[in-house]
């Protein structure tokens, strides 16, 4: 394992160090094995691992590039690690997502353009509490994919919405649904996307801090009951 990881290591040096930049393709195992010093089997499994975390494309028959490097990307694994957590955990999880996002809308009510306060108050109005889990979870992706996207981070965006999986959301959703706090649930969004809307950065960011323990506390009572 520790001969993989120096692989790994070693890999990951040379994207650093731009020997190898996001598109590049790889150079031939055995080339790249005696260049680095390491065996072809340790190669292989290092390839391998970075594969799994989105670093390294294998293209069978074609060869081995390193893919766009893109955050959305490289934090893609989180949403698996989320979905296996359990109830404690997830309470944790969430309380993570409540300090970032709730930074991030405060920065959206900066940064927010008008055409992309008008995107997102026309993405509140798509919906009502007569729809769907399945269309209230998209409602859910979209709306906050949306605010964070106004922050002007792409790492602080792409970590925050796998924070929440669509997993998770649809499991939230689902309990908010049988409690009755659908329609509560949406006029909150309602009430952030307006404070964007006015600039209020203190105001949007008190509102999705609370809309979003709101969330940890409706968790907190289904791991109790």
């Amino acid at each position: 394992m520790a001969v993989t990881d120096e692989a790994i290591e070693k890999i990951k040096a040379m994207i650093v160090a731009g020997e190898l930049s996001p598109g590049d393709r790889l150079p031939p195992e055995k080339e790249l094995s005696e260049r680095l010093g390491l065996s072809r089997n340790s190669m292989r499994e290092a390839v391998k691992a970075l594969e799994v975390i989105r670093v390294l494309d294998v293209r069978r028959g074609d060869g081995t590039y390193v893919t766009s490097l893109e955050p959305h990307l490289l934090l893609e694994a989180i949403s698996f690690v989320v979905d296996m957590h359990d109830d404690d955990s997830m309470l944790e999880i969430f309380a993570v997502r409540r300090m970032l996002e709730s930074q991030a809308t405060g920065l959206a009510a900066t940064l927010g353009t008008d055409e992309k306060i008008s995107e997102l108050q026309a993405e509140v109005d798509s919906v009502d509490a007569a729809v769907t889990i399945e269309a209230l979870v998209d409602h859910d992706i979209r709306f906050h994919r949306e605010i964070v996207a106004m922050s002007g981070n792409a790492y602080l965006a792409s970590l925050i919405e796998h924070l929440s999986s669509q997993t998770v959301r649809a499991r939230v959703w689902r309990g908010l649904t049988e409690g009755g706090a659908v329609e509560r649930t949406l006029s909150e969004h309602r009430a952030i996307a307006d404070a964007i809307a006015q600039h209020d950065s203190a105001l949007a960011t008190s509102l999705a801090t609370a809309h979003i323990a709101g969330v940890e506390r409706w968790l907190r009572q289904a791991a109790t009951s």
